[in-house]
């Protein structure tokens, strides 16, 4: 296509050369073209974005005919966006990408969940309209009303089914427009000290002016660990959408923040089991599929690999760690354990057998990845074609699940001995070791900090990170806990947002973030504060709404009854065994 020329500077030569003319020559063209084309599938395509270019930079020409340097780099640059950026796949939130094609299981997703909006609906208009047939009427003799006998319950049953798939379907929908249909922008994130630690003063303060009395005082109550997710999770929402990661102190911060997820994983299942000693497949099933629910049908609806997701993987696998190695023969917990010492030195041999395989694996790269390179593990567990990124995500805090475990113990056996002092507003040791202990953790809380910030690179830290993480984490539990006073209230504000921790974690991926997580989506185009505030709002909503779907289908696909139970993980087996095979006739097809 020609493009237009800056006529005032034209030559006496050149002054024939008019736009109007290259208009009319350019349609001309294009009209041939077409229709030497209408036997081909498509018609010629025309790079008609280096008129507007040219439009824009013909003013800077040296003759008026031939266009500056600046403009040939910029259509040159375009055009490689268009054409490459589909086979290399740059790191850039804001690069042009085509809409990728949908696949047979993407299909699929759709069709059951527009039928499941479409049930939903008929329910309701049947339902309303047999509401208003069986409205009370009146005994014409006793003048009493008479209220139509109904059996609801299996209708309320499928109604909740069915609007919980409603509800997820359309905010699915909202998934895929904002991170896979190019409907609205994305733009790419620029680290400045600012847009990280004035958010986290924000939220730090809200946090403070939302304290409220806790109604245990116990160390790590359930209100306590609801604030410590809380905070943790949105200080690690900031660092991603400030792409804070390019400032190494940060990132060691926020690594030993990922690792206290872990240590509450091992900690809190530890403790679950030792004191239920509940080893059955109810319970298993249950927190299996609230922590997979979510990522489950994004990997479906958005084709991202389940390895994409790496933290939920992560506390998958290790939730099935814990629960092996305390369900195992023989089966120790704190009911059998209690006074006899024999056992609680059975369960120590337990946990050190833990911490070998642990470290043999930690230092046998190749085992690892031959394990879980394995047919069905590699489909969860292989990302681009290999299973390294698993590998280095694990790694990267194997002992820290440990270390949640050895602390449950211990912190559970002294509590059963009554060595604690956990009354409302009494320090948790007497005065002496109490203080002793809260100077040694504000000291240590603080060398681990001037160490992470004095760390060189990413590589060398990264070593060390695994083994001196937990001084941290044991530092904070011990300040915020040793004080009565500390222990005695909670942040209502951070808990809130800890009840919903994983869903926010899961959901930033495509819908405050974008093009899966490499850049930031843009709702409002030219005001980046309203778009922050309303895309954060729709997030923190979405994220809110998927936990309450997540906890009623878990109330309902996973019965108490085990016989029911079986059938229904069998019919699941075969799910996920249908969805296998598609997705392997999908890549067949690819290549």
């Amino acid at each position: 296509m020609k493009h237009p020329v800056y006529e005032d500077m034209l030559s006496d030569s050149r002054k024939m050369i008019t736009n109007e003319k290259i208009d009319a020559y350019n349609e001309a063209a294009i009209s041939i073209l077409n229709s030497s084309s209408r036997n081909s599938k498509a018609k010629v395509k025309v790079f008609s974005v280096s008129k507007l270019i040219a439009q824009e930079t013909i003013m800077q020409s040296s003759d008026g005919l031939h266009l500056p340097e600046s403009s040939r780099e910029t259509s040159a640059m375009i055009l490689m966006n268009v054409y490459c950026n589909k086979i290399l796949k740059p790191i850039d939130g804001s690069c042009c990408q085509p809409q990728p094609p949908l696949t047979l299981i993407q299909k699929l997703a759709f069709c059951f969940f527009a039928l499941s909006i479409i049930g939903y609906l008929i329910l309701t208009f049947i339902y309303r309209n047999n509401h208003r047939k069986n409205k009370p009427c009146t005994d014409m003799e006793s003048g009493e009303e008479k209220k139509p006998v109904t059996n609801t319950s299996p209708v309320s049953a499928l109604e909740t089914l069915l609007h919980s798939f409603f509800k997820l379907g359309l905010i699915m929908a909202y998934f895929y427009l904002c991170d896979r249909a190019n409907l609205f922008m994305k733009e790419n994130k620029f680290y400045t000290h600012s847009s990280f630690f004035i958010p986290i003063i924000y939220i730090l303060v809200l946090g403070v002016f939302y304290t409220e009395n806790a109604k245990e005082t116990k160390m790590l109550n359930r209100e306590q660990t609801d604030e410590w997710k809380g905070w943790m999770q949105l200080v690690i929402l900031i660092y991603h959408i400030s792409g804070a990661s390019t400032f190494l102190p940060v990132y060691m911060h926020v690594r030993v923040l990922v690792a206290a997820y872990l240590f509450q994983t091992g900690y809190g299942h530890f403790s679950y089991f030792w004191i239920k000693g509940d080893f059955g497949l109810y319970r298993v099933c249950q927190v299996l599929f609230r922590l997979n629910f979510l990522v489950v049908v994004l990997c479906i609806v958005m084709d991202r690999p389940y390895q994409f997701y790496y933290f939920v993987p992560l506390v998958t696998v290790w939730f099935m760690i814990i629960y092996a190695t305390l369900a195992v023969w023989p089966q120790i917990v704190q009911k059998k354990a209690n006074g006899n010492s024999f056992w609680h030195f059975g369960l120590l041999l337990k946990l050190i057998s833990l911490l070998t395989c642990i470290y043999f694996l930690a230092n046998s790269q190749g085992v690892f990845e031959k394990i879980f390179s394995l047919w069905p593990l590699s489909t969860c567990f292989e990302l681009n074609g290999n299973v390294y990124e698993w590998w280095f995500r694990w790694k990267l805090d194997r002992y820290v699940v440990f270390h949640g475990m050895m602390f449950a113990f211990i912190y559970l056996a002294l509590q059963k001995r009554q060595v604690l002092l956990e009354g409302k507003g009494d320090p948790l040791f007497s005065n002496k070791i109490s203080n002793v202990l809260l100077f040694i953790s504000v000291v240590c809380f603080l060398t681990y900090s001037i160490w992470a910030s004095s760390c060189k690179n990413k590589t060398e830290c990264n070593e060390l990170h695994p083994s001196v993480s937990v001084v941290q984490i044991l530092a904070f539990i011990l300040i915020r806990n040793i004080p009565g006073y500390a222990r005695s209230v909670y942040s209502s504000f951070f808990a809130w947002f800890g009840r919903i921790s994983l869903e926010l974690f899961i959901c930033q991926y495509h819908i405050w973030l974008a093009a899966d997580t490499k850049g930031i989506l843009v709702l409002i185009p030219g005001n980046p504060m309203l778009n922050i505030i309303v895309s954060t709002f729709i997030f923190v909503c979405v994220a809110h709404e998927i936990s309450q779907i997540t906890n009623d289908l878990a109330q309902m696909v996973v019965p108490k009854d085990n016989a029911t139970l079986l059938r229904r993980l069998l019919c699941i087996s075969g799910f996920f065994s249908g969805l296998l095979f598609l997705a392997a006739i999908q890549d067949q097809s690819r290549h």
